[in-house]
């Protein structure tokens, strides 16, 4: 029998003598390869869990299995069949891409010959390789985090760690990483990341794991989740509309400068045809798990 890829069974992670729980009783499985995504706002315990799952903080109670290893019994073991990418990790200003990455490796146990190996590979996957003599000091942001991506990936991990691996990234840089992130579930192993990015979670998520004050808020497939939303289309409504008018077609949310319709298709349609004839400015799409996020959120604050 096959170990799942992560197994955990009433995990709880407490702070400061019981005054703060960061994790209360979180029970997941993650059994096939792929991507699995924790999203949640700030606090809600994702970074703490990616700490318990690599063995970097202890658990308070509850057991944690990845890949089969017990986090606590059998830490080295997962150790070395995992790689991570912290949020908090930084760049070494003298050093250069070469060698953020290549001593990585070395450290790793990696040989001479096939860290370079994987260094020239992972540079050229994420376009590092035209900075790889460059200090760290004198690249941008955004390059610098597509170092600490590489320092991760290059080893070639079972399970791969990413702690918001595109934060303050361009959109061509993101939909890099994305790409890269699927041929690595594809050839090598699996992912774990957590992001702040609805559209990246929708795009690379096999599973998704809603995390509210370190508690599991929601579990399943992207197409699973999209359910807590009893709505299937939404319409976003810029102009040509009073509110009072909109409210006959489904649940309006006020986003920003618009106003957001939730309704079926049948309705979304009879609104679109109203929005013609009036030359009103509208937008139609799928529930998306932007909407899944804030319908489970509200509902928490409103408890």
């Amino acid at each position: 029998m096959v170990a799942s890829i992560l197994k955990t069974i009433n995990l709880s992670k407490i702070y400061r003598r019981g005054k703060i729980k960061a994790l209360t009783d979180v029970s997941l499985e993650f059994n096939d390869r792929g991507v699995l995504t924790l999203l949640g706002r700030n606090g809600a315990g994702k970074t703490t869990f990616l700490r318990v799952i690599s063995t970097q903080l202890m658990p308070t109670s509850g057991k944690v299995f990845v890949l089969g290893y017990d986090v606590v019994k059998e830490a080295k073991a997962v150790r070395n069949n995992i790689a991570v990418m912290p949020q908090e990790g930084a760049t070494l200003p003298p050093l250069t891409p070469w060698d953020h990455v290549y001593f990585t490796l070395r450290i790793k146990g990696i040989s001479k010959n096939v860290a370079k190996e994987y260094t020239n590979d992972v540079l050229e996957k994420l376009d590092l390789m035209q900075y790889k003599d460059v200090h760290a000091d004198r690249l941008s942001g955004g390059l610098r985090q597509r170092i600490l991506v590489a320092m991760a990936m290059a080893y070639k991990a079972r399970l791969l760690l990413l702690d918001e691996p595109t934060l303050g990234l361009d959109p061509l840089s993101r939909r890099k990483i994305w790409k890269i992130v699927r041929e690595y579930c594809k050839n090598v192993g699996s992912v774990i990341l957590t992001t702040h990015y609805l559209d990246e979670a929708e795009v690379l998520s096999d599973q998704v794991v809603i995390l509210n004050n370190g508690k599991v808020l929601a579990n399943g497939t992207v197409d699973e989740l999209r359910n807590f939303v009893k709505e299937k289309v939404k319409i976003e409504v810029y102009s040509g509309f009073l509110f009072e008018e909109l409210q006959s077609y489904g649940r309006l949310v006020p986003v920003a400068d618009r106003l957001r319709v939730l309704t079926n298709e049948k309705t979304a349609q009879e609104l679109v045809n109203e929005a013609i004839k009036r030359g009103a400015r509208v937008q139609t799409s799928p529930i998306t798990l932007d909407d899944v996020f804030v319908e489970l959120s509200t509902e928490v604050e409103q408890e």
